[in-house]
């Protein structure tokens, strides 16, 4: 078997409405060997993963694949139950795949959910081997799979801390982008009501905060200054400095570097010249700067302090073995790695525990090597310090905190300054106030661990992420924003999608909103272009969900990006499908425009609860794609007869038509004006039924989002045909006498909506340059060449995007298509389109129109410019 393309679908696609992996697979030889031709296969395959019994498959109800399995079925349908097996196997639950055939034979589209993309798509790749030496009879180690397969999600996994934060953020319905793929940097809602967190330090979290908590000596001068008690101890630059400290001090001492974290380079109960100086030694690998202050006798505690309120306490042990008079204490540490609740770094609840150099120290002090036989009872501690990340044990204590030490906690919060802080506190007891007894803050940390409190040793665990959450977005119920999203617009169809867009973006800044857009052309935000460029994939919709400062998105959404991606989100608003058309046929397997209808509908199938499916009641595709519509529906249409939007007006749905010259809003009996079609600058007069069509599918978007009937009647009439307001679409200027219309009209349909428009302008003769991009079929490309010829007197044809044909074989076939047309059309080949647009303007009279149907419009206008090009005025205007 051979993997053609395996890549991540990462939101709402062509075969789900979540996140899943595309496998194109040639299963090669096997397609005349189904698994009914395999001996054994469901028992060999059942012995090696008991758990696909439970999979359902088509037939519904447990064991339903191997039942498939049994009848016979193809071993691309078995790869999609291995995948996902897989993944379930290694700690992710997914139950969703589908595997599809294509148009090849011997190919399949292999379809599975994933929750991790690199996981995902290694899944995929041991899969097919898997299913391989499934089918070949071979013997099959299952371990070793799983061991990789593993290793590639810890690297990937996020820290226990950051999945809180994240886990409860996704509960809310709080969208999560991981900005970074190197560090836990993510992004936690769109637009400007996004927050952003690395691990458990947040966009709000003080930068002066972070660096005082950073700086143990700085911390203490604030704490002490306010009465909080803290460890007498003092600075040092050099380990006869530390000696010194430690004599005058008195011993024990504890060491630590000025700077530091998860208790590395710590060592506590120092107690003699000896032992201060190997632990100087491990402080200053850590830091230039050491730290030597009294040992404080008492318990370690975590306070775990969110937004100002103390939310968790724990009381920390380091890691430490008991004996039983009969192991050794090597043995006693390999028996407590081998907990299953042990593991490398913060892959688990607790951690392996490493000796070390001050591991070896501490043994000694005890009388002890790892040789040693411990006796039954006695505790050996391995660690001077309790920190989870080095093997310590925490038990909860939340529900014990006297009311003064909570106090004190959260008045720590405010004295450092930090949104969440971590406090480390020596203290016999937390049932008592500090100053009844012996205790001290040994130090407090920026962005603490969560583990400790997520999932204690002993007690019970606490929710801590839910409160970084509130803190973030306000509570669950009842807060603006609390979901942290922003209204998306999603517009697509065949045609009409780039204008359409550009309105809506107009209609929602003339009603004040801050508008991020995204459409073939470029993305702009706050009315500022950003990028140029096709930006109508998903790619695009990121960069316009992580601006700031975006109140509303606006994106149009082509069918390449669907079949290769996704969306780029994973719920709109809106969502808008103008129309369905042949065009890109024969493209990511979609053959029929059945097939690219239901791609389409991929918009309005990501509507969220409570949103609107926009939909074009004049296209019969359009209008049947409303099985797959979620929220409400909204219809447009230029016929105001039409008896699908009567029905739907009747039981009180809200409709958008023409009557009397009017836009107009149809609900039950209501029957509200908006604006006269001719007052619209993109209708020509109403003459451009397409852009009439567009405004429509815009005003029914803008209704809603809120905007009202006076918002609606602004935007359109200001909304211009320009280069400046909607470039390269129906634009009319005049060079020299002669009108130019610049469009962007690549497929048959999009060229006979744009007929009706030529034919008001009664020019003398009809002109035009026009290209289309190779990646088309060749019956398509030549039908287009077929229409140019019935439309215009001449036509340039010029190569612009071969996209995978060699160069000049789609202007080639424009041609055959032309001449095939018959006609009085004059056809010349211009390869080049700069030089097609300069011989069309040398070719035109004043009386003529001139049609540009070019790819650079930048350069299509530098070239009018040249010869004094200005705006010209709408036929009949």
């Amino acid at each position: 078997m051979k993997i053609l393309e395996h890549r991540a679908l990462r939101g709402p696609n062509y075969y789900s409405r979540y996140p899943a992996m595309l496998m194109r697979l040639d299963i090669g030889a096997l397609e005349a060997r189904p698994s009914d031709c395999v001996p054994g296969i469901v028992d060999h395959l059942s012995r090696l993963m008991p758990s696909l019994a439970e999979h359902r498959c088509s037939v519904g109800r447990p064991g339903g694949f191997l039942e498939r399995l049994q009848r016979g079925t193809w071993a691309g349908h078995v790869v999609e139950h291995v995948a996902i097996e897989l993944q379930n196997l290694i700690g992710f639950s997914v139950g969703y795949g589908k595997t599809v055939d294509s148009y090849e034979t011997g190919i399949y589209n292999v379809v599975y959910r994933y929750r991790d993309e690199a996981c995902g798509l290694a899944v995929g790749v041991e899969a097919v081997d898997l299913t391989e030496r499934l089918f070949d009879g071979r013997d099959i180690d299952l371990e070793p799979v799983l061991s990789r397969l593993k290793a590639v999600r810890d690297a990937h996994m996020l820290g226990p801390s950051t999945a809180a934060i994240v886990d409860e953020a996704r509960r809310r319905g709080i969208p999560c982008t991981r900005a970074s793929d190197e560090n836990s940097y993510l992004q936690l809602g769109h637009g400007h009501r996004q927050q952003r967190i690395q691990a458990t330090v947040t966009g709000n979290t003080s930068l002066i905060g972070h660096g005082i908590a950073d700086d143990k000596n700085w911390t203490k001068q604030i704490l002490g200054d306010a009465g909080i008690p803290v460890p007498d101890g003092r600075t040092c630059d050099s380990v006869e400095q530390a000696l010194e400290a430690a004599r005058a001090l008195g011993y024990p001492v504890a060491v630590k570097p000025m700077v530091g974290n998860h208790g590395r380079g710590v060592s506590t109960d120092v107690g003699d010249d000896e032992a201060l100086r190997a632990a100087y030694e491990a402080a200053r690998l850590r830091h230039d700067t050491v730290v030597v202050e009294n040992h404080i006798r008492g318990e370690d505690h975590r306070l775990l302090v969110i937004d100002g309120q103390l939310v968790a306490a724990a009381r920390r042990r380091p890691a430490h073995v008991i004996g039983d008079g009969e192991s050794t204490l090597q043995a006693l540490v390999d028996a407590a790695n081998r907990d299953p609740r042990r593991g490398i770094g913060h892959e688990n609840l607790l951690t392996r525990i490493d000796i070390d150099e001050q591991s070896h120290r501490l043994i000694a002090q005890q009388g002890h090597t790892l040789d040693s036989v411990i006796a039954a009872d006695e505790v050996v501690w391995l660690k001077s310090t309790a920190n989870l990340s080095t093997g310590g044990t925490a038990a909860d204590v939340t529900d014990d905190v006297h009311p003064e030490v909570r106090y004190a906690a959260e008045r720590i919060a405010r004295l450092i300054g930090l949104d969440i802080i971590g406090i480390d506190l020596l203290a016999e007891t937390l049932t008592l106030p500090l100053a009844e007894q012996s205790a001290a803050v040994v130090e407090v940390n920026a962005g603490p661990g969560f583990r400790m409190h997520l999932s204690p040793t002993h007690g019970r665990g606490r929710d801590v992420g839910r409160h970084v959450v509130d803190m973030l977005f306000g509570p669950a119920e009842g807060a603006a924003g609390a979901d942290g999203r922003v209204p998306i617009t999603a517009v697509t169809g065949t045609n009409g999608k780039t204008t359409t867009v550009r309105l809506i973006a107009h209609l929602l800044r003339q009603a004040g909103r801050r508008v991020g857009l995204a459409c073939t052309g470029a993305i702009e935000i706050d009315n500022h272009v950003i990028m140029q460029g096709d930006y109508s994939g998903p790619q695009a919709a990121a960069i316009v969900l992580r601006e700031p400062t975006v109140e509303q998105a606006v994106l149009e959404v082509a069918r390449g990006g669907i079949m290769r991606r996704g969306l780029g989100f994973d719920e709109c608003e809106v969502g808008v499908l103008l129309n369905i058309a042949s065009d890109h046929l024969g493209d990511h397997d979609i053959h029929t425009l059945d097939e690219l209808a239901r791609c389409k509908s991929v918009v309005i199938d990501a509507v969220r609860a409570g949103g609107t499916a926009v939909l074009n009641a004049d296209d019969p595709r359009v209008l049947a794609a409303r099985e797959w519509a979620r929220g409400a529906i909204v219809f447009f249409t230029l016929d105001p007869d039409s008896v699908p939007v009567r029905e739907h007006v009747s039981e009180h749905g809200v409709a958008f038509t023409v009557h009397e010259g009017f836009i107009v809003l149809r609900q039950g009996q209501v029957e509200a004006r908006i604006i006269a079609v001719a007052d619209i600058p993109i209708s020509f007069g109403g003459r451009a039924r397409f852009n009439v069509a567009n405004a429509l599918a815009a005003a029914a978007a803008g209704h809603a989002l809120g905007l009202t009937a006076g918002d609606l009647q602004m935007g359109l009439q200001t909304f211009h045909p320009t280069l400046g307001q909607n470039p390269g679409r129906t634009n009319l200027i005049e060079v020299d006498g002669l009108r130019v219309l610049i469009d962007y009209g690549h497929n048959v349909p999009a060229l006979e909506a744009l007929d009706e428009l030529l034919g008001s302008f009664g020019a003398a003769r009809n002109l035009c340059v026009a290209s289309a991009p190779g990646n088309r079929r060749n019956e398509d490309i030549e039908a287009l060449g077929g229409q140019l010829a019935r439309m215009y007197g001449v036509v340039y044809i010029c190569e612009t995007q071969p996209r995978g044909r060699p160069f000049g074989e789609a202007a080639e076939l424009m041609r055959r298509g032309a001449e095939a047309a018959g006609g009085a059309c004059r056809i010349e080949v211009i390869l080049d389109e700069h030089e097609a647009v300069g011989r069309a303007l040398e070719v035109a009279d004043a009386e003529d129109l001139l049609v540009l149907l070019v790819d650079d419009v930048d350069a299509a206008i530098a070239q009018l410019r040249v010869r004094g090009a200005r705006a010209a005025p709408a036929p009949g205007a």
